[in-house]
């Protein structure tokens, strides 16, 4: 997919404004300054990134309601999709905690927060925290039974866990789900048809 569907995908069905997309070319351009010194993201996918990182993080805003409340991105990395989520809602009242463990890519997300005017709260170890977002989300954090128990633990409100999944969604919801039934919806990603988001509801 190149570059011009996805922004047109951006704006025409996920509702990102223009403001919005440029902010993210700022955003791309930075990482990828960044990316020459630092591993943020895989070399081999900084030229597919507006499809492979944006559009798959993005797509996360059809199932989060931003007229309120907050979100909190669990190993957020270089930002995603926690980043991409706080710039969608940066005029919003909406609140967004980005966790990321390490040093060099905390510096980094604070960077581009300053850049870019956010209101992001960047945090480091999860469990030195307990988190009262109404969202959580997470990318490429842990395997599913560790996120899903860290959703359970250290969350102290009910809340939506949102998990972007790859093709062996369906087998680690079994193992996550084995010992514990939660209420769950799987649906389709719109970069990868073999992907999924998993979408876990926690009643406290």
């Amino acid at each position: 997919m190149q570059n011009n569907e996805v922004i047109n995908i951006l704006q025409n069905h996920l509702n990102f404004n223009s403001k919005t997309i440029s902010e993210i070319k700022i955003f791309i351009d930075e990482l990828l300054k960044a990316n020459r010194k630092h591993n943020f993201i895989s070399k081999s996918t900084e030229n597919v990134i507006w499809h492979r990182h944006i559009l798959d993080s993005a797509q996360l805003v059809k199932f989060i309601d931003f007229s309120k409340g907050s979100l909190s991105d669990l190993g957020s990395g270089a930002g995603f999709p926690g980043l991409i989520l706080a710039l969608f809602s940066k005029n919003k009242h909406f609140h967004v905690k980005l966790y990321e463990k390490s040093p060099v890519k905390r510096a980094f997300l604070q960077v581009i927060s300053d850049r870019l005017s956010l209101k992001t709260e960047i945090r480091g170890n999860i469990y030195d925290d307990f988190i009262d977002s109404d969202y959580i989300v997470c990318r490429a954090f842990k395997k599913l039974e560790s996120v899903i128990q860290v959703s359970r633990e250290i969350a102290k409100n009910s809340h939506k866990l949102i998990i972007l999944k790859g093709q062996n969604a369906h087998e680690d919801l079994k193992k996550a789900l084995n010992k514990e039934k939660y209420d769950y919806k799987l649906e389709n990603s719109i970069t990868n048809d073999d992907s999924k988001i998993i979408i876990v509801d926690f009643k406290k």
